[in-house]
Order: structure tokens, then sequence, then C-alpha cells
């Protein structure tokens, strides 16, 4: 015999014969003294009372019932843990129901909104008079390439949450924040939620300004430096820690801009992407030789002549939070290597985020539109000036640095 086929009769138990054949376990019933060498699992109803074969019936009938729970019981349990695992991974875990913490994080700080495919809102041929795509086949948002009825449908289905930074130190405070505020309120992601933050180092001076639904303040304190170069400069660093801390667990994109400028139109999500980058109203018809890169190589910003891809303005840039985060640790570590090295990038962080943004493509630029300077002039292709430069007057507003 096989050793497989091998069988070990068991206990008798009320007319039944317990065996185990190939790993199986079976009831058998009691077989005359001529069958009780080879117990098959049969009942010859020649040797078998009525009792007997009733008994056996109950019993098979028992065993299916017992795989039939057990089958039902492991459908259940797989049922409960997929259940589970999707949940765990839709709604990442995190204290969505609590005030947010740096510890335990929300969906904020570990799910991104999701995309809205280019070709369903972005016309690139609308404005054949001005490039519409970079050559890495990132979207340039002129006014008339986008369909903003079937942006703001998505990304309110999406309930997003859109955070706008900005410092007002010193005299800025003075003279700017109010009008940015007033304007930001009015044209800023009209519609969405907005979370403004707003970084001063005087409190008492904070102007009044009456916000719409669905807008909230939150100021923040932070020490005046002794140059305005270094208010520029650690405006990286302050923006990184604040989004570790707080913002990163609060909205789903982020914008931070100088505040200096005034909304002049509607300034809306046809802007939101993961990393996204202004270019330069005075350089973007300019060719690359006449950018104003950092051009030593001594310095962390150092950009050749034989390289770069646009002029980006340090007075717009955004993106998703953790995407912001990495290039503000970026431009601060930069900003660090150079001071170790005695050296000072000539446009400070704008330097910095020019080499950031040539070793780390964004993936959305916005056109001049969406930061112009009135000093250039009427141009043609400016058709919608969504936020413009205040005049500088940097004498006034420098002079107590």
């Amino acid at each position: 015999m096989h050793p497989e086929e091998e069988t070990h009769p068991g206990t008798t138990k009320q007319g039944l014969i317990l065996t185990e054949k190939a790993g199986r376990v079976s009831f058998c019933a009691n077989l005359p003294s001529s069958a009780e060498s080879n117990p098959a699992c049969y009942f010859p109803p020649l040797f078998l009372q009525p009792r007997e074969v009733n008994f056996a019936i109950r019993m098979t009938l028992s065993q299916g019932k017992a795989i039939l729970l057990w089958i039902f019981l492991f459908a259940l349990l797989s049922l409960a843990i997929f259940t589970y695992l999707d949940r765990k991974v839709t709604h990442p875990a995190g204290p969505c129901d609590s005030q947010p913490s740096p510890q335990d994080g929300d969906e904020h700080s570990t799910k991104e909104p999701r995309e809205i495919p280019l070709s369903s809102w972005f016309h690139p041929s609308a404005r054949t008079e001005v490039p519409t795509l970079s050559p890495w086949s990132a979207p340039i948002v002129w006014d008339g390439t986008f369909e903003s009825a079937t942006l703001n449908h998505h990304y309110k289905r999406q309930q997003v949450t859109v955070g706008l930074t900005v410092f007002a130190i010193g005299k800025y405070l003075d003279k700017f924040l109010k009008g940015f505020l007033i304007s930001a309120n009015t044209f800023f992601m009209t519609g969405h939620k907005v979370i403004f933050y707003i970084m001063i180092d005087d409190l008492s001076k904070v102007p009044e300004v009456k916000l719409g639904p669905q807008r909230t303040l939150k100021l923040f304190r932070v020490k005046q430096e002794d140059r305005w170069q270094d208010v520029s400069m650690m405006r990286m660093k302050t923006i990184g820690d604040l989004i570790e801390e707080y913002i990163r667990f609060e909205v789903d994109f982020l914008f931070c801009m100088d505040v200096d400028q005034i909304f002049q139109s509607h300034y809306g999500v046809e802007t939101l992407d993961t990393s996204v980058a202004q270019l330069h109203a005075w350089f973007y018809n300019a060719d690359r030789s006449a950018f104003t890169y950092e051009r030593r190589p001594e310095s962390a910003a150092h950009i050749s002549y034989e390289e770069g891809d646009y002029y980006y303005h340090g007075a717009v840039f955004g993106g998703a939070p953790l995407q912001v985060l990495n290039l503000t640790r970026q431009c601060y570590q930069g900003i660090l290597r150079d001071k170790e090295q005695k050296v000072e990038a000539i446009w400070h962080d704008e330097s910095h985020l020019n080499k950031y943004f040539l070793l780390n493509k964004p993936a959305k630029l916005l056109s001049p539109e969406y930061c112009w300077d009135y000093k250039i002039g009427s141009q043609s292709q400016i058709h919608n000036v969504k936020l413009s430069w205040m005049p500088k007057e940097y004498q006034e507003v420098r002079n107590n640095f």
C-alpha cells in the first residue's frame, strides 16, 4: 500500500469508526468482522440497522454544516479585512476630526487632491502669439487658455483649501498690507476656502479688514531683521517652519507672495498644481543671456550662461504644501552655504528660487498676467492682469532696516 493510502483506524463510537486517509478525516459505520480489515467509508444496508444509518447520515450532515460554517466565517473575515484596508488607503490615518498636530498629521499632509486631466481644461492653441507650453510640456497659463467652469467644478467637488502666505515687516506692514488683504479677499480663489497666513512684527498695527465667507486670517509674529535682504532670505526658513508645524495640516495648496502687490481681477484655481512658478514680467520675452541669474560659481545659486529655461519671479510661487516645503528648505540651505562662503546671491532668495526651479522643473507656469508691472507699459500679449506690482518706493519702506 502507498504511504498516502495508509488508513489508521481510530476509536469506535456509537457504531462509527473514525478513520484517517490521505490526510483527511472520514466517519465510517461499523462493519462486520469480515470487512473490518478494510474499513472503507460506505454503508451496506445489509449490515446496518435503521438507527445506525440515520445516525451516520446525521453525522455526515453535521460535518457538512460545520464545513459550510467555516467557509462562511472565512469569507466574512476576508470581507472585514478588505474593507479595513480599503478605508486605510482611501482615508489615511490622522486626527482629521480633532485639532491637527505635526506629530499625528492628517489628510492635508498625506494626500493631494486628485488631478484633473490637462486636456479637459487647458487649450494651448487658444493663444498662438505666446508660448503656452514649456519645453517639458508644463502648461503656461494665459488668459483665454483655460476653462474656469470645469476647473471650479472639479476643485469644489474636491473641497480644496488654499493657503496664502505674506510677510509684512516694518513699513511694508503700514504701506501695503491693508490693500493686499482687501484685494485678495475680493479676487483670490473666489468661491473656495482660503486661509491667509500673515507674518508681521507688530500685532498692534494689523489693519481691520472684513473678510468674506470661507476666509480665515491667521497672524504669526516674526522678529524684524537688521537688513531687508535678511528679511527676504529668512522668509524661506520661516515659511518652511510654518508648513511643517501648521500649514500642511490645514491646506491642499499654498501660495507665497510679496505684500507689495495688489490683485486686479479674478485669481483662480487655474493656477493650482503641485509646483507653480511665476514668469518674471521683465524677462518673459528676453533671451536667456539677459536673465539676471547668480553667475558666480562660488554661490549655491550659480547658474551658468549655458543653462536656464526661464527667469522666475520670487514674488509668487506655490504648489502642494510638501512641495513648497521642499523648495523653501532647499533655498534656505543654499543661503546658509553662501553665508559660509561669505557670498550673497545677487537677488537673494529669488536667485536661489531660480536655481531650484532649474533643477526641479515646475508643473505649471503662470504668465506675466499673474504678476504684472505697469511700468513696462502696454503689451499686446497682456490681456487680463490678475495681480500687479505696487510702486516700490524702496527709499521710503526700506529706510527703517
